[in-house]
Formats: C-alpha cells, sequence, structure tokens
C-alpha cells in the first residue's frame, strides 16, 4: 500500500475543551504518513497559543475573520499540500486505524471525490450520530438525511449500515477530500456561511463526474452540536436558506423549476405545522430564508452560472444518488423513520 500524505485540518473556535481530546486520538493514528493542522477561525480565547505550547508539531492556519466553515476551509485548501485532506471538526475522537481504509479505497479508484468515515455518538458508540452516520443521502426536493438518521430519529448502530456504499454527500464534521477533484468541483460556497455547505460541494463533487462513499470500517465519535443548537432559530433558518438556495444552484434547467417550487411548498408546509402547534421558530426561520432568497437572488443565479459552467454530467445521472420520493412526507405522513423503512416504502 503506497501512503500518500493526509493533511488532518480541525477547524475550532473557541474550542479548547475539546481540542485534547481531538489531538491525541488523532496523534494515535497508525497510518504513517499525515500532517495535522489547527485551522482557527478567530478565536477569542488563548487556543492558539494552548495548541502551539501542548502540540507544537501541529501547524497553524489563522483564519483572521470569524466568517464561517467555507471560508476558513478555502484558505486551509490554499496552503495545505497533502494528496488528500481531512476536514476534521474539533469535537471529535477518532479510532487508530480510521485513515488506513479511507486512504485505501481512494487510492484504489479515482473517481472518488470525497470519503466519510462512519460518525458514531461521542457519549454511547452503539449510537449514530446526528451530523453523519453512516453516510448521507437526499431526496429530489433538497432535504437531507442520513443512513441512521432521518430528521430527528437517530438508530442505534448495530451494524445495519456497515457496508462501503455510494452516497450523495460527506458529513463536513470528518470528510476526506482528493485535493485534486476541487478545480473540478470548485471550492466550498462561501455564501453559505454555516450548515449544508459541504453537501452543496459533494453535490458539485457529483456533478463533475466523481462518486462519494462511506467507509463505516473508518469510525470517528462526535460530540456534535457544539457550535450552534440543533433548535435553535440560527440553524433552522441556515438549514432552509441553504437547502433551498442549493436547489436553485445545483439543478439544471430541466428540473430547477419543478424541484424548486415544490421544494417552497414543502418548506411552508413544514412552516404551517408548526404554526398550528404553535412553534413559532420554524416559522420565522422559514421566513427569513425565503425572505433572503429573494433579496439575493442576483448572487444565487451569479453561484447558479458558475455552478452549471462546471457541470459535466448530467442530472439523470446525479439523481441516480438521490431518494427519488419526499422523505418529509415519507417520514411525517407514512411514519417510516429510518433509512431501511424508507428504502422499503420505495418498492410498495
Amino acid at each position: 500500500m503506497k501512503y500518500p500524505q493526509v493533511d488532518i485540518i480541525v477547524l475550532n473556535y473557541n474550542g479548547k475543551k475539546f481540542l485534547d481530546d481531538c489531538f491525541q486520538s488523532v496523534f494515535r493514528s497508525t497510518y504513517p504518513n499525515f500532517k495535522v493542522y489547527l485551522l482557527d477561525n478567530a478565536s477569542t480565547d488563548n487556543d492558539v497559543e494552548y495548541v502551539s505550547e501542548k502540540y507544537p508539531q501541529v501547524g497553524i492556519i489563522k483564519n483572521p475573520l470569524n466568517n464561517g466553515y467555507c471560508a476558513a476551509y478555502n484558505l486551509a485548501f490554499s496552503v495545505c499540500t497533502g494528496t488528500y485532506y481531512l476536514c476534521l471538526n474539533n469535537d471529535v475522537r477518532v479510532h487508530s486505524g480510521w485513515l488506513e481504509p479511507l486512504v485505501e479505497l481512494a487510492e484504489k479508484d479515482p473517481s472518488i471525490g470525497a470519503l466519510q468515515p462512519k460518525l458514531v455518538s461521542f457519549f454511547n458508540e452503539k449510537e449514530f450520530e446526528y451530523a453523519g452516520a453512516s453516510g448521507g443521502k437526499m431526496d429530489v426536493y433538497g432535504y437531507p438525511f442520513l443512513r441512521g438518521r432521518v430528521f430527528d430519529t437517530i438508530e442505534p448502530d448495530n451494524g445495519q449500515y456497515n457496508d462501503i456504499t455510494d452516497v450523495f454527500w460527506t458529513s463536513g464534521a470528518a470528510m476526506f477530500l482528493r485535493a485534486d477533484v476541487l478545480p473540478h468541483s470548485g471550492p466550498l460556497d462561501n455564501s453559505f456561511v454555516h450548515h449544508m455547505d459541504e453537501i452543496d460541494l459533494c453535490w458539485r463533487i457529483l456533478m463533475a463526474g466523481y462518486q462519494l462513499k462511506v467507509v463505516p470500517t473508518s469510525v470517528v465519535a462526535h460530540y456534535g452540536g457544539a457550535t450552534i443548537q440543533s433548535q435553535s432559530f440560527k440553524k433552522m433558518y441556515w438549514n432552509h436558506r441553504n437547502s433551498l438556495f442549493m436547489v436553485i444552484k445545483n439543478y439544471g434547467a430541466s428540473q430547477v423549476l419543478s424541484k424548486t417550487s415544490i421544494h417552497i411548498l414543502l418548506d411552508w408546509l413544514a412552516a404551517g405545522v408548526s404554526l398550528v402547534k404553535l412553534q413559532f421558530t420554524r416559522v420565522r426561520a422559514v421566513i427569513a430564508a425565503h425572505v433572503w432568497i429573494l433579496l439575493n437572488l442576483g448572487l444565487v443565479l451569479r453561484h447558479r452560472k458558475e455552478a452549471q459552467q462546471r457541470r459535466k454530467v448530467n442530472d439523470e445521472v446525479v439523481m441516480k444518488e438521490m431518494y427519488p420520493k419526499s422523505i418529509a412526507l415519507a417520514y411525517f405522513l407514512h411514519k417510516k423513520t429510518t433509512y431501511t423503512e424508507l428504502i422499503t416504502h420505495l418498492k410498495k
């Protein structure tokens, strides 16, 4: 087996309480050729000084502004020199042999653009973790879910998704990227700022003709929820805003109008249900997200033009990796709450 260099880039903002667990586990990795970087997003605590003193082997990349996941990682990509990049949250603990299965598969198949380890709970490794589980999927209307987590239903990990398989997106909490895929897909989109940024990138990697897979023999335990709380207005806003942004941006001409229209209707259906339940946070988030799209339609369309100019394969190829029905209706109306149930539902 060859051992190409893997650059492990740990994104951090005032996360010193997580860094010992993260770095100590990373340095127990058995793979022989990796470099580790702290990508600091303008922390106001003494995180950089702490890492420089305690872990002098860690390279420091300072982002002068705390301007989001995308801008920070794009800065890191301009600095790092590895064959592969591994974007890693600071609130993780990795298993010692996590890198070998990722590198081995990527080296065997140059059509692979990105891979994801299996993400399990930091507190109970027999449960999947919300942000990644065993690989990301998405329905044709732009609603993401996971093998192991659909909306707020998180499954125990009983080995049911231990197969190496194609996915639609790989979690930004632990994303293994082929460095030379980025000139074809384009970088992370700084306009996304938070949430779904990695899904947008993965969609464009698929549009460039590459594959994405999950490799469950590589395991990462993720604390999760360390940056933005899952039921907060901020998280709901970014998710609704960026999912609609992504659908408008990445679908080709034959699909964009129909899929965007249904996505908007499903958003308002969710807002209506929340309103009936007197849960106003989601209503506010949907309104704010859709207003942003309207006020920034010129920017959205410019980004759409850039994405479509890079396209190498059509929607029909990309949509083979999508769930062909609405997961929202399958989950809330038909009570299909696991990935296995969703797949079975397709056959009926």
